[in-house]
């Protein structure tokens, strides 16, 4: 089946909008009169998590409508909010939702790092259309982007472990999204040294 082109702030919306819907319903979730510090975050993250994961999967719906074509990592990521987030709620613990960019990251960095032990980089599949690069430099570009995931597969353990749960959602909703946009814009030297000269 052919695959149809999204308009791009669509796709930025499909890919963001979870997100930010997971953090407006983190904060207004009710929260009964009388519940300590620790009960107040379990509540606000069970209710996020409810709203979360039919969101992420009317996300991927919408995807599969406009294109036709589901993209890999949106797909795995929205395997690993069903899980986590399914676990989060029936055992009413938020450790797996916690862990849930842990194990994405950590998964990522390791399928990026078995390409590159073949010679070869599994984001030139995902992205060469966008972004254009002779061969050595995707080579770099995903040694690069692996070790990346595995930073914010650290941090995201640090901050879920060591902070509240409050902390952790705005983590989780603003300075992720913003590290991995920071992170492609450091790498425009890079993207300019090895960029395919079009004919």
């Amino acid at each position: 089946m052919a695959t149809k082109p999204m308009n791009p702030m669509l796709k930025l919306v499909l890919e963001l909008g979870p997100i930010v819907i997971f953090f407006v319903a983190y904060r207004w979730a009710n929260v009964p009169d009388g519940a300590t510090e620790e009960e107040r975050q379990l509540i606000q993250i069970l209710f996020a998590t409810k709203v979360f994961i039919p969101t992420i999967l009317l996300s991927l719906a919408i995807s599969w409508v406009m294109t036709r074509t589901l993209p890999k990592m949106a797909l795995i990521t929205a395997i690993l909010v069903v899980v986590m987030g399914g676990l989060t709620l029936w055992l009413r613990n938020d450790t797996f939702i916690k862990m849930k960019p842990t194990i994405l990251y950590t998964l990522f960095a390791g399928i990026l790092g078995f390409g590159l032990m073949r010679g070869q980089s599994y984001l030139q599949y995902v992205m060469e259309n966008a972004m254009p690069l002779k061969q050595e430099g995707w080579m770099i570009f995903t040694k690069r982007f692996a070790m990346f995931f595995l930073a914010l597969a650290v941090l995201n353990e640090v901050i879920w472990r060591g902070f509240g749960t409050d902390m952790w959602v705005n983590f989780k909703t603003f300075a992720l999204p913003v590290a991995t946009i920071v992170f492609i814009f450091s790498q425009m030297g890079l993207f300019n040294k090895y960029a395919v000269e079009e004919d």
